[in-house]
């Protein structure tokens, strides 16, 4: 078994996010593709079991795909030191086709995102309050 930092240095330039996506052989690329859709699956599913009212399972939704991405490329720097810089370019989704931009714009949304859920979650509980 390889040690992290052997890892680390293996992998130096292999996250070329625009040279990858062109000389990905199918099969990986399909790989790729079913497990994109497996991980929205996934982060739907547990909004849908979670709540009952759209409202919820969206915000549900938001914030698991939110703590999911941001994780993703916390775990990917801390292996990999992959991405080098915030301005990286990566590719964000393949499905239902790929889109590519920097690092920091997913990153970014992800934490308006959470932003978002938590200041609605606590206007929500005001609201409930007030009425009570």
């Amino acid at each position: 078994m390889q040690s992290l930092a052997e890892v680390q240095r293996q992998s130096i330039g292999v996250y070329d996010q625009t040279l990858l996506q062109k000389s990905l052989p199918v099969s990986l690329l399909t790989i790729e593709l079913v497990r994109e859709a497996a991980t929205m699956i996934m982060l739907i599913s547990v909004a849908v079991i979670s709540a009952k009212k759209l409202k919820e399972r969206a915000a549900i939704f938001l914030w698991t795909f939110a703590v999911w991405d941001i994780l993703y490329y916390v775990h990917l720097y801390w292996t990999v030191r992959w991405p080098e810089k915030p301005t990286t370019i990566d590719v964000l989704f393949l499905i239902p086709e790929p889109w590519f931009a920097q690092v920091w714009f997913p990153i970014l949304i992800s934490a308006l995102s959470l932003l978002a859920v938590f200041v609605s979650r606590s206007q929500s509980k005001k609201a409930e309050k007030a009425s009570s």
